[in-house]
């Protein structure tokens, strides 16, 4: 029988049942929090781990959720074009007003309050993806297309290139 999840990862569950999703929310014993860490977990490439990540908006002070492939880091001029606006980070305190989860268990659903979101390019290239749900220990495979339905995210390139 398995164990009850946590309240955090419970939460995120109960989002994906009422989009009709089957994914399943999983935790594990050991810690998810890194893209490393959780390809390794689950035994994936580490492009089809889904980074959760909170910027700010410096003007408008609203939050920007960007969902990027655990393999690339954002640019973040190209973030700051695509919102309009010049871009900061967000805090850990930010980040739980604005997501209802700590930093590290992030998950791409289940929010405190709706949030202008952008998905990674790169994330639509794999037939399957494994992201945060809830802690650092909790997380679920869904398809990209599961992803963009979940967040009704803008598809961009915003990843940086060398």
């Amino acid at each position: 029988m398995d164990k009850p999840l946590s309240k955090s990862a419970q939460r995120v569950q109960d989002a994906l049942a009422a989009l009709g999703l089957a994914c399943r929310v999983i935790e594990l014993t050991e810690s998810t929090r890194s893209a490393e860490d959780a390809a390794r977990a689950v035994g994936c490439d580490v492009g089809q781990i889904v980074k959760s990540l909170v910027f700010r908006g410096e003007t408008s002070g609203k939050p920007l959720f960007v969902l990027a492939s655990g393999r690339n880091r954002v640019a973040e001029a190209r973030l700051a074009e695509l919102a309009g606006e010049p871009i900061g980070k967000a805090d850990a305190r930010f980040v739980r007003e604005k997501t209802g989860f700590a930093i590290g268990g992030v998950a791409p659903l289940g929010h405190a309050e709706v949030l202008e979101t952008y998905i990674d390019e790169d994330l639509m290239e794999y037939p399957e993806l494994w992201a945060a749900a809830g802690t650092p220990s909790a997380l679920f495979c869904l398809t990209p297309a599961e992803l963009r339905l979940m967040t009704t995210g803008r598809v961009a390139m915003i990843k940086e290139v060398a």
